[in-house]
């Protein structure tokens, strides 16, 4: 069993975005604490948030899988850019604290020619400033395509950010498929192979969470293009096989596929097909 969601816009408010995915036909959902390119965050009404954690528990949703600007980059060259995405990370766990229990994701950050080591060890810096005891969201570093100076393209890098946070029990991955694909991980020919080597170097424990992509591009291609499901070098098949593996089940698995509503909807039922298939 699986959780299966999308992201949705934060316009309407947040128990609108339950809603939505009710009407959707999933059970969970991703949406960005802010502007994904910048900005100012969404207020958020206290009585919004607790009608949609009210639906949340009655409709039995799984976790929903926040997500950080794309403009928050705690490893960057330019100090103030590094300080403006600090002061990001700072504001969106405690705005995350309105819904207790879920998860937090940002893609690590780009070291911009100061070295993979010296970009990890800052993004470890920015998580000791920010994280605390008895927060009670789990924050997520996601799987990335390795382009450009990109931190958190091999298993190896994201396991080296959390050895070197002190409340390392705060933090979890979530595991983007076109991401891991793109950066050279086998998720066709070798996909048990692929989370065996996940378990060995994280820990399949610390695997919270699913971006379910296909790709644009092939395997090794540092890319980063998604593609709808089934229509991508990973394909059907291969897409199939990861929501049904059994080292995966009870995660959210959060479409971020090109698509509209119609689309998602769409998405969403062929998931739940596959599911329904395999209990029966």
């Amino acid at each position: 069993m699986i959780y299966i969601g999308c992201h949705l816009s934060v316009l309407n408010g947040y128990q609108a975005m339950g809603r939505t995915m009710l009407d959707f036909g999933g059970n969970t959902f991703a949406y960005f604490t802010r502007n994904p390119r910048g900005g100012k965050s969404k207020d958020i009404m206290p009585d919004d948030a607790d009608a949609l954690n009210t639906l949340l528990k009655q409709a039995n949703f799984g976790p929903l899988v926040a997500h950080g600007s794309y403009t928050m980059n705690l490893c960057a060259a330019n100090p103030t850019t590094r300080a403006n995405g600090l002061d990001m990370l700072g504001k969106d766990l405690r705005r995350m604290e309105y819904f207790p229990g879920n998860f937090y994701n940002f893609h690590p950050g780009s070291h911009v020619g100061q070295g993979t080591d010296t970009g990890v060890q800052l993004i470890a810096d920015a998580l000791n400033q920010t994280l605390w005891a008895d927060m009670q969201t789990t924050v997520l570093l996601e799987t990335m395509a390795g382009k450009g100076s990109e931190v958190g393209g091999s298993f190896e890098q994201l396991r080296a950010i959390i050895d070197r946070v002190a409340l390392k029990q705060k933090l979890g991955v979530c595991f983007d498929t076109c991401h891991t694909w793109d950066a050279g991980y086998d998720l066709v020919g070798d996909l048990d192979g692929v989370l065996r080597h996940f378990d060995d170097v994280i820990g399949l424990d610390r695997l919270c969470a699913v971006h379910f992509n296909d790709s644009k591009n092939a395997r090794g291609s540092h890319k980063d293009r998604h593609e709808k499901l089934g229509q991508g070098h990973i394909g059907a098949d291969a897409m199939k096989r990861i929501a049904l593996h059994p080292a995966l089940g009870g995660r959210p698995f959060i479409l971020e596929t090109p698509n509209d509503a119609a689309g998602y909807i769409h998405e969403i039922r062929t998931v739940r097909h596959w599911l329904e298939a395999c209990d029966g």
